[in-house]
């Protein structure tokens, strides 16, 4: 099953699996592979369905769009299909049957599936029409609504029994098909099968085979063949005339596969009108900024009764445990390093519900690729490519899938250059130390009496975390990973009404991956850091009789006094002339070391911290106990300065091994990930210096 992104391929390819996919990857290669089995009426033993990667087409050199390719020819150890399923959007019919035509020139069996055919009632396309024009099976369905679906399968039954062998050739010029000839007489016999398929493999060779491709596998006399070719020609680019060549073959048929010619202009206007606004260089990234601000402080407003109510049930559940558990350090485990350091956590879920909510949203109605056109404006200029957008935007979520989606960029050089600047872009693990921070330090105040300070503060986090990242790509693309850059080919796709259950869906998704970490990692991570700030213990002293308020201090003193002098205290005091400069002390240097397993472990060390230093029942919110802790002379421990510092350091910092993992795997190599941690260490270690320093000279 082939077809070009967004067509719905999963979608239509789930409802034929019953989801029952293995998935796994592609021998040698780190691209995710999907296998279904598919149940057919009229035939005895079940079928294996295989969901290729998405491609625009099979001349492209991502892996992706190489293993399309393979998987439709059955080259270097795939297996020759028994039949091809070319899923294509009746929204975009035209041109996504460009690689529908791609196949059919390499002369495999093919059959036709026209998926969201309920979205084109207004001007009804007729399937039977596109199917005699290339001689193969066309269905159309709807995989949202399950329309169709019984005649698909009726279809590719009958296809497997008699393979639907397409007809429908273009045209290409005589002097091109000289070239084209020239170019299959030096494939290996291997390669070879008959005249329409040769010449259908040396129009892809003539169209990706350049002298900087990372092609793996070409035979060194076809390679020569095709380069001389591309010389004698000064450089003319052969893939201009092919790409001409076919689309001037679909639009010719073009009114035959619809029930009257397509108005463009009449089926898009209001699309068209819309994006007159939104993608306006002005007005276009005035309205994005907006959007971000409202949203984001959305996150404090709408979120707060979520939180307050997680912090009261774990507060409750630590009393529980407290009330019906003799003292001893397995009670002080449970309330003060699971629950305690847990709850920390987990109260944030509510915040990163609502994030994923809104960009679920955003991708749904169409506005996210509109956000991408806007953005490559900027990236162009800075050297890296517009397809770096969607893994920065996928960044915003986590890094680790989104140093995966780079898989989708065809060069190397600009794989590379996006992985090493995908960590800088605010991840949802940093969402919970900016609340924590913002909250705990910024006052709910409004500045010019409408605009919110902590709203403002954290889109200025995520506005900045993108600034930084496409200045550090301009500096890395010019100095560590040079190379040209190459133009942006990004569909914009009709705004949409979002749907609501592909939302929650990813919600879901995204709250039980959180709550699996909370769970594990996180908990793991707790739990050690809660025995490395309770041990040793320290001496029993002998007990004195005083008055309350004066004991209360010394119980305080300490509990204090205890926690500096556990291993962890020491740890974060040997750290903490190297932080001090930034504004740290020896309890966030604690917490920076927790937070390289994790960064979420930062809030839950800090809770350790202030929880291990406790005395009696004290259920008071973590923020709470930040803002009011004071020195010896009643000063603030903690400033809006070291704050915005704080933050500073952990939008920078790569703080994740996971991050650091997936580019070692993706990467095969330790040198990228050493060099992603060096860099991104001295840039937070720098900024933070600067900003805290610089705060101080100006008399904050």
């Amino acid at each position: 099953m082939v077809g070009n992104p967004n067509v719905g391929k999963t979608s239509l390819f789930n409802r034929l699996t019953g989801q029952h996919a293995r998935v796994g990857n592609y021998p040698g290669i780190t691209v995710e592979r999907r296998v279904g089995t598919l149940k057919l009426p009229t035939l005895g033993a079940p079928s294996e369905l295989v969901d290729v990667p998405g491609c625009y087409s099979l001349s492209s050199r991502s892996p992706e769009e190489q293993i399309a390719l393979k998987s439709v020819l059955g080259f270097d150890g795939f297996p020759i299909p028994d039949l091809v399923v070319c899923v294509v959007d009746a929204g975009q019919l035209t041109r996504n049957l460009y690689l529908a035509l791609q196949v059919a020139e390499f002369r495999v069996p093919l059959l036709i599936v026209i998926n969201m055919i309920d979205e084109v009632r207004d001007n009804s396309i007729d399937a039977a029409q596109v199917g005699e024009v290339f001689g193969v099976p066309c269905v159309p369905v709807s995989a949202r609504t399950g329309f169709g679906f019984d005649a698909l399968r009726t279809a590719i039954s009958q296809a497997l029994k008699s393979p639907p062998w397409p007809k429908l050739q273009p045209r290409y010029p005589d002097a091109l098909m000289r070239t084209i000839d020239q170019v299959a007489d030096a494939f290996p016999p291997g390669w070879r099968r008959n005249v329409e398929h040769d010449r259908a493999l040396a129009l892809w060779a003539l169209t990706s085979i350049e002298d900087d491709d990372e092609l793996e596998g070409i035979p060194p006399e076809a390679r020569e063949r095709v380069l001389g070719v591309h010389r004698e020609t000064s450089g003319t680019a052969m893939d201009e005339a092919v790409i001409t060549a076919r689309y001037a073959l679909l639009d010719d048929l073009e009114p035959r596969f619809f029930g009257k010619v397509p108005d463009a202009h009449e089926r898009l206007s209001a699309t068209k009108r819309i994006d007159q606004v939104l993608l306006h260089p002005v007005f276009g990234f005035a309205i994005f900024i907006v959007l971000m601000l409202l949203m984001f402080q959305s996150l404090f407003a709408w979120s707060d009764p979520a939180i307050s109510l997680i912090e009261s049930a774990f507060g409750a559940l630590a009393g529980l445990v407290t009330e019906f558990l003799p003292a001893n350090s397995f009670r002080d485990l449970l309330t003060e390093g699971v629950i305690g350091g847990v709850g920390n956590v987990v109260v944030f879920l509510p915040q990163i519900l609502l994030l994923f909510l809104f960009i679920g949203v955003l991708e749904d109605s169409g506005y996210m690729a509109r956000v991408a056109y806007l953005m490559d404006r900027i990236m162009r200029v800075l050297g890296l490519h517009g397809r770096a957008f969607v893994p920065m935007l996928s960044g915003f979520a986590c890094a680790v899938p989104a140093i995966l989606a780079t898989r989708t960029m065809e060069r190397q050089r600009d794989r590379l250059l996006t992985m090493l600047v995908v960590p800088l872009m605010t991840c949802s693990a940093r969402l919970p130390v900016y609340t924590l921070i913002i909250a705990a330090l910024f006052p709910p105040t409004n500045i010019f009496g409408a605009l919110p300070v902590q709203g403002l503060l954290m889109v200025g986090m995520y506005v900045f975390s993108m600034l930084v990242s496409l200045i550090a790509a301009w500096v890395l693309g010019r100095t560590v990973v040079k190379g040209k850059s190459i133009p942006l080919i990004l569909e914009l796709p009709p705004y949409r009404l979002p749907r609501i259950s592909t939302t929650l869906s990813m919600m879901w998704q995204r709250a039980a991956s959180f709550l699996r970490e909370a769970g594990s990692v996180i908990l793991v991570c707790t739990i050690v850091l809660w025995a490395l700030l309770s041990f040793p213990k320290p001496s029993e002293a002998t007990p004195t009789r005083a008055a309350d308020s004066v004991q209360q201090v010394v119980d305080r003193h300490a509990a204090a006094t205890a926690i500096e002098q556990s291993y962890g205290g020491q740890l974060g005091k040997l750290l903490e002339p190297a932080i001090a400069p930034l504004g740290f002390d020896w309890k966030i240097g604690v917490g920076i070391i927790g937070a390289f397993a994790a960064r979420e472990v930062f809030v839950s060390t800090m809770g350790l911290v202030y929880g291990i230093g406790d005395v009696g029942d004290d259920d008071t919110p973590l923020r709470e106990k930040i803002k009011r802790e004071t020195r010896s002379d009643g000063s603030p421990v903690y400033s809006p300065l070291t704050g915005l510092s704080l933050m500073i350091f952990f939008a920078l910092a790569c703080q994740c091994i996971s991050t650091l993992s997936v580019v070692r795997r993706e990467t095969r190599s330790w040198r990228w990930p050493m060099f992603l941690f060096g860099y991104m260490t001295l840039l937070a270690y720098a900024a933070s210096f600067v900003v805290y320093q610089g705060g101080r000279l100006l008399g904050f």
